[in-house]
C-alpha cells in the first residue's frame, strides 16, 4: 500500500453537510475513503479515451417480440467476439428482456459496438459503462 499523506480541504459548511449525509447513506466509514473513491473516479474518466483498453458493461432493455431483434443483437456480439467476454439474458415479462453484455477492448471499439446495438429498433433503453482495467489505479 502506498504511503498515506494528510491534506486539508476548504469546503462550504452546507456542501460538507450534504457530502457527509451522502457518504453515511452509502456506508462510507469516513470522508477520506469517499474522497479517494471520487479521485479514482475522476482519474478513470480521464483515462478512458478511444485508444485505451477498457472493460465495460452494456445494459439493455428490449422488446423480445420485435422481429429478428434477438438475432441482430446476437449477430453483433458474434461479429465483435474479440470484445465480448460474456452476456446475460433475463426475461422480465412476456414482452421485455434485459441483457447485459460484458466487454473488453479499446474504448473506441467498445463504444462503436454499443452504439450499434443500442440503435437497433426495439431496444428501448440502454447504457454503456466503461471503466479502467485497473492497471494504473
Amino acid at each position: 500500500m502506498a504511503e498515506l499523506v494528510r491534506t486539508g480541504v476548504s469546503i462550504e459548511q452546507d456542501l460538507l453537510e450534504k457530502f457527509d449525509e451522502l457518504i453515511a447513506k452509502r456506508g462510507y466509514a469516513n470522508r477520506s475513503e469517499a474522497l479517494r473513491d471520487l479521485i479514482r473516479e475522476m482519474l478513470v474518466s480521464e483515462e478512458v479515451n478511444d485508444n485505451k483498453q477498457v472493460v465495460a458493461t452494456l445494459s439493455m432493455i428490449y422488446d423480445h417480440h420485435r422481429p429478428d431483434l434477438s438475432n441482430k443483437l446476437m449477430a453483433a456480439q458474434h461479429h465483435h467476439h474479440e470484445n465480448v467476454l460474456a452476456a446475460t439474458h433475463v426475461h422480465l415479462d412476456e414482452k421485455n428482456c434485459f441483457e447485459v453484455v460484458i466487454m473488453r477492448g479499446l474504448a473506441g471499439e467498445v463504444k462503436h459496438m454499443a452504439d450499434h446495438m443500442l440503435s437497433l429498433k426495439g431496444v428501448k433503453h440502454g447504457k454503456l459503462v466503461m471503466t479502467s482495467t485497473g492497471k494504473d489505479l
